[in-house]
């Protein structure tokens, strides 16, 4: 396997990975492993489509406009 070397990282955005290492029960070296491999695999469409559910769920009661509406009142303007 290789080895990588990344320098001059912001110390914000060490920050944030060292975060989110720590949510997902990870070290910051295996928390960016898995982070390579996701952005080299791409994410799938099955992927894409749980995340807008998911993102849908945080507001379960509010009426949701249909994007060519809002396409077509912004075309309007």
């Amino acid at each position: 396997m290789a080895n990588l070397t990344i320098r001059n990282v912001d110390d914000d955005v060490v920050a944030v990975l060292r975060s989110r290492a720590k949510n997902n029960n990870r070290s910051l070296e295996a928390e960016i492993r898995q982070m390579l491999i996701e952005a080299a695999r791409g994410k799938k469409k099955v992927d894409l489509v749980e995340l807008a559910d998911r993102i849908a769920a945080m507001t379960p009661n509010v009426p949701q406009t249909d994007s060519v509406e809002l396409l077509r009142e912004d075309r309007d303007r």
